[in-house]
């Protein structure tokens, strides 16, 4: 893998802007101080439509709604959203859910593997990305177009094909005219060097702006370890799906890094895709039951940096609009 870390503080979320002048988050009401995330799912879905999930759609505000006030309930405060463009995102909707349950939500820019798509894809997507991130997301609802505050692009399994190279060569056109992070959905959690080495070492983005999701999938220590070092962050989320056979193995996995002293690259979400997910456990499953185990299991201090810390860290960037 490219990119070796040689600090914390390594990548975008270094650098330095004029007097008074921060690292933001872009919520979906606009940019905030990373602090007023607060407890975070650094990858959840509230709304989410693909041809490859017929009858799984979440798209009903009202139910994203009820969800996100049972996350606050327990103690949640802030969202992530993955869904990119063309796949239901509901943008406008986003901007009203916020307002009306407290919750900071932050949305996606980006494209899907193509499976996951019908109809053509956008000619120019860097600045399709350029534009949702700087002036507003499309096909919004509610008559607001609100702003996204990362950028979604998916690896394929155990490597990168065309289609992956395309959309990740905009996502890093993207992150350096505006700063975005990049959230890669790695296929059952495998690819994260190959991710790497393109993005990072091809592409020269720092590695601190890329979000690895999924690495609970592929439960291979090396790989983890490996990732974690590259200063790259590392996104366990899934854990709603509680049928998924590596489940079991997510809090080995979280206990090794932090032995190693990889705590500071590990971020956590629930991953709720689909309708069934959302009937068995749903979003309020991070902040109810996957954050007070954490703190039972591997300690306060640990699930203060993976819940609060660290999405702070990773998602509030110098933007350069």
């Amino acid at each position: 893998m490219t990119g070796e870390r040689t600090g914390a503080a390594a990548g975008p979320h270094a650098e330095t802007g004029p007097p008074g002048y921060g690292p933001a988050v872009r919520t979906v009401e606009g940019d905030l101080p990373g602090a007023e995330l607060g407890v975070c799912d650094a990858h959840d879905h509230l709304f989410l439509r693909s041809p490859r999930l017929p009858g799984q759609e979440l798209a009903d505000p009202d139910a994203a709604e009820q969800q996100l006030r049972a996350f606050a309930e327990h103690g949640g405060r802030s969202l992530v959203q993955w869904t990119p463009h063309g796949l239901g995102r509901h943008s406008g909707a986003l901007a009203d859910l916020a307002r009306r349950t407290g919750v900071r939500l932050v949305a996606a820019t980006g494209l899907h593997q193509a499976q996951h798509y019908t109809g053509e894809l956008p000619s120019d997507p860097a600045a399709l990305f350029v534009q949702e991130l700087t002036r507003g997301m499309r096909g919004g609802v509610c008559g607001e177009a609100p702003r996204a505050g990362l950028i979604k692009v998916a690896g394929d399994f155990h490597g990168l094909g065309r289609h992956a190279r395309w959309t990740m060569a905009a996502a890093a056109e993207a992150h350096r005219a505006t700063g975005a992070p990049i959230a890669v959905h790695l296929e059952l959690g495998t690819g994260a060097a190959e991710v790497l080495d393109f993005l990072c070492g091809q592409q020269e983005v720092p590695p601190s702006g890329v979000l690895l999701g999924h690495l609970g999938r592929c439960p291979d220590p090396r790989m983890q370890r490996a990732a974690a070092a590259s200063g790259a962050w590392l996104v366990f989320d899934g854990p709603s799906r509680t049928h998924h056979a590596t489940d079991w193995r997510l809090f080995d996995s979280l206990a090794e890094l932090l032995e190693r002293g990889h705590g500071d690259r590990v971020l956590m979400g629930g991953d709720t895709v689909t309708a069934t997910a959302r009937a068995e456990t749903g979003v309020p499953y991070v902040a109810r039951t996957l954050r007070p185990r954490v703190a039972d299991e591997l300690g306060a201090a640990a699930a203060r940096q993976i819940f609060e810390v660290n999405p702070r860290r990773a998602f509030a960037v110098h933007w350069k609009d």
